[in-house]
């Protein structure tokens, strides 16, 4: 049987029926929900509470993981000292390691499942940034749905995040953002 990849999605400003069509047509049966805070001050219908009644209503069922695999964890000691996300430390934690063992299990169960977070860019979210890159390591196929409903893969959403540029140098090794500029 062909693996199911697991899928991304960003809510923006979609509207709740458009969202829902979307996840409809990929055949999502579970809303992973990615965000750290799950509400929208600008998106109310995305509020935690809103949106699981939603999708509940049309057979989708919404699991929170943003305290597991959220982008902005609770952990002082994931930020730097500008207060900045270092998703390098993230990935070492337990409780991330933990969010994505479940995701992890979902993938070879072949379960539909999307994970959301607000940006309808998969470039500029965490999904790609973090989940995407840990997922990837691990040969798990991951799919984001775009801000127009179309479908990326992986290594062409961080393409695009590096405008083009790899993510190894001519041995293989890892480039990170520091040692990319003496690339450049």
């Amino acid at each position: 049987m062909e693996k199911i990849p697991l899928y991304t999605i960003g809510h923006g400003n979609r509207k709740p029926e458009d969202f829902l069509d979307i996840l409809k047509k990929f055949g999502i049966d579970y809303l992973i929900d990615v965000r750290s805070m799950p509400y929208s001050k600008f998106n109310p219908q995305f509020n935690q509470n809103d949106l699981k009644f939603f999708l509940e209503k049309h057979g989708i069922t919404y699991v929170f993981m943003g305290d597991t695999i959220g982008g902005r964890p609770k952990d002082k000691s994931c930020y730097d000292e500008e207060g900045k996300v270092d998703y390098e430390i993230v990935k070492q934690k337990d409780f991330f390691q933990n969010g994505m063992d479940r995701l992890k299990t979902a993938y070879a169960k072949n379960i539909h499942l999307v994970l959301m977070c607000s940006e309808s860019k998969p470039c500029e979210c965490h999904r790609s940034k973090l989940i995407g890159k840990v997922l990837d390591l691990e040969q798990i196929s991951l799919k984001h749905i775009d801000e127009n409903g179309k479908l990326k893969d992986q290594k062409n959403v961080i393409a695009e995040l590096n405008k083009g540029l790899s993510e190894v140098d001519l041995f293989g090794q890892p480039i990170n953002s520091t040692s990319r500029k003496t690339y450049l």
